[in-house]
C-alpha cells in the first residue's frame, strides 16, 4: 500500500502552510494563534482520515482474474491475451491491472486501466510477442486498488497460473496450405527448374501424347493395343531426408531479432513441409546441444507436428561442434541411404575435421552442407574505407571470407555441395536445391 497523489498533495499543502507560519513567528511577525491551531487540526484530521481510509482499503474484496491465452505462440509474431475480471464491489471502481509476462515475451498495452461496474464482468486484453522459443509459465497478475477516499493505492498480487509454448514461426507453413503448392513456393521466391529426365518410379501406361519422348514408348504394350502406348513416370517417392542441426556456439550469431539458430529451425521446417507433401520421409538429428535429439525419418503430414514438438524448446549452447561424433552417431542410426542436410556455420578453423567427417558421411548418404553467412560480413565488405580502423576491419573480413570460400571449394571438390547463404535466404535455398534434385532423380 502506498499514498496516492491526492494524499501527498494535501500533506505538501499543510506542510508549506506550517513552514510559512513558523517562519513568520521566527521573524516575530504577529499572526493569529488560531491559524497555527487550525493548521495542526487539519493535519491531524488528514492523518485520521488516512488511517480510516487505509483500514477500509484493507477490507475491500480482491477481484478475481481469469487469463485466456492461446496454448501456443509463434516466434516473433504478435498474439493476444485476454483477461476477465470479476468483482464484488457495490460501487464503480477504477483499477489498474498489470500482468506479469515471463522473461522472453515482449508486450504492449500494459498496464491496463479499467472502470469496474457493479454486477458486471470486465474483459480487457493486451498483446504478446515472443522473442525466444520454449515453454513459458505465467504465475502472477497485479492489481492496484484505490481506497474509497482516494488517499491510498493498494497492490494486490494474484496467483493466476497459465502456460504456453512458443514454437518456431510455423504460421507461414500452415498458411501455405491455402494455396496450390506451386503458387505458394513461387511467393517465397522458389523457382522450380526444368526437369532434365524422368523420375525413377513407374506410374502407369497411357496413350502416347505429343511431346512424349520415344524412349517412353512401351513396345510390347504398343504391339498388343496396336496404338502407341507410353510409360508415365513420377518423381521418386519414399525418399528420406535427415537434418543434422548444429546447436553449438557458432549458431548463436544474431543479425536481427532472430538468431542463426532460429533461422535454421524455420528453414528446416519449411523444407520438411515441402518434402512431406512430396511423399518423402523427414527426420532430425541434433548435435553440440545440451541433450542431442534424434527423430527417425517418417512420412506423413503428422510428422511436421512431431518435429515442431521436438524442436520448439531447443536452444543453442556454448559448446563447440564435434562433427566426427555427430557423423558417427548418425551412421550408427541411419542405415538406409538418405539426403543429409548439415546445417551449420562453417568457419575457417573447420578444415580437416569437417572434411573427413563429411567424406565418411557422403560415402553412404547424399550430403548437402548449408552454411550460414553473417550479414555483418557483407556490410563490412562493401562499406567504404576511410580510416585505419575501417581498413583493418575490411582486411580482416576479406581474409576471413577467402578462407571460408577455400573450405567450401574443398568440400565441393570432394563432391559435397555447399549452400552458402545469409540466414534469411536459407529456407528458399534449401527448397530450391531439394526440388532440383527431386526433379532430376539424383538423390
Amino acid at each position: 500500500m502506498k499514498p496516492s497523489r491526492l494524499l501527498l498533495i494535501w500533506l505538501a499543502v499543510l506542510l508549506v502552510i506550517g513552514i510559512v507560519l513558523g517562519t513568520l513567528r521566527a521573524l516575530q511577525i504577529d499572526i493569529p494563534a488560531s491559524l497555527i491551531s487550525i493548521n495542526w487540526g487539519l493535519l491531524l484530521a488528514l492523518l485520521a482520515l488516512a488511517v480510516l481510509d487505509a483500514l477500509r482499503l484493507k477490507r475491500l474484496p480482491t477481484p478475481r482474474i481469469t487469463r485466456q491465452m492461446p496454448g501456443s505462440l509463434a516466434l516473433g509474431r504478435w498474439g493476444e491475451v485476454r483477461l476477465e475480471v470479476e468483482h464484488d464491489f457495490t460501487a464503480p471502481m477504477h483499477i489498474e491491472l498489470f500482468d506479469h509476462p515471463p522473461e522472453g515475451l515482449s508486450f504492449e498495452h500494459l498496464p491496463l486501466s479499467i472502470e469496474l461496474q457493479p454486477g458486471q464482468r470486465s474483459l480487457l486484453g493486451y498483446r504478446l510477442r515472443p522473442l525466444k522459443r520454449g515453454h513459458f509459465s505465467f504465475v502472477h497478475c497485479e492489481i492496484n486498488l484505490p481506497s474509497p477516499l482516494g488517499l491510498w493505492s493498494g497492490k494486490r498480487l494474484l496467483s493466476v497460473s497459465d502456460q504456453t509454448r512458443v514454437y518456431p514461426d510455423f504460421a507461414r507453413l500452415y498458411g501455405g496450405e491455402l494455396l496450390a503448392v506451386d503458387n505458394w513456393l513461387s511467393q517465397l521466391g522458389v523457382r522450380q527448374r526444368q526437369r532434365r529426365g524422368q523420375g525413377l518410379e513407374f506410374h502407369q501406361l497411357r496413350e502416347f501424347r505429343e511431346g512424349d519422348s520415344l524412349r517412353q514408348i512401351d513396345w510390347k504394350a504398343t504391339a498388343r493395343q496396336r496404338t502407341p502406348i507410353a510409360r508415365e513416370y513420377q518423381d521418386e517417392r519414399d525418399q528420406q531426408i535427415i537434418f543434422m542441426l548444429d546447436c553449438g556456439r557458432r549458431m548463436r550469431s544474431q543479425d536481427d531479432e532472430l538468431s542463426h539458430f532460429d533461422h535454421a529451425l524455420n528453414a528446416c521446417l519449411l523444407l520438411s513441409y515441402v518434402a512431406l507433401r512430396q511423399g518423402d520421409a523427414v527426420g532430425l538429428s541434433t548435435f553440440a546441444g545440451d541433450l542431442p535429439r534424434h527423430l527417425a525419418p517418417v512420412k506423413g503430414t503428422q510428422q511436421l507436428n512431431v518435429l515442431l514438438n521436438a524442436v520448439y524448446d531447443l536452444d543453442s549452447t556454448q559448446r563447440p561442434a564435434d562433427y566426427q561424433a555427430a557423423v558417427n552417431q548418425l551412421l550408427a542410426r541411419q542405415k538406409r541411404r538418405a539426403l543429409v542436410v548439415l546445417v551449420t556455420n562453417l568457419r575457417d578453423e573447420d578444415d580437416e575435421e569437417l572434411l573427413n567427417a563429411v567424406k565418411r558421411l557422403s560415402a553412404q548418404h547424399r550430403v548437402l552442407v548449408a552454411s550460414l553467412r553473417e550479414d555483418m560480413l557483407e556490410r563490412l565488405r562493401i562499406a567504404p574505407v576511410q580510416t585505419l580502423p575501417e581498413a583493418l576491419d575490411y582486411c580482416g573480413t576479406v581474409n576471413y571470407l577467402n578462407e571460408r570460400a577455400e573450405l567450401h571449394e574443398r568440400l565441393s571438390a570432394h563432391g559435397v555441395p555447399v549452400l552458402d547463404v545469409q540466414p534469411i535466404e536459407l529456407g528458399a535455398g534449401l527448397v530450391a536445391q531439394y526440388l532440383s534434385w527431386k526433379k532430376a532423380g539424383s538423390f
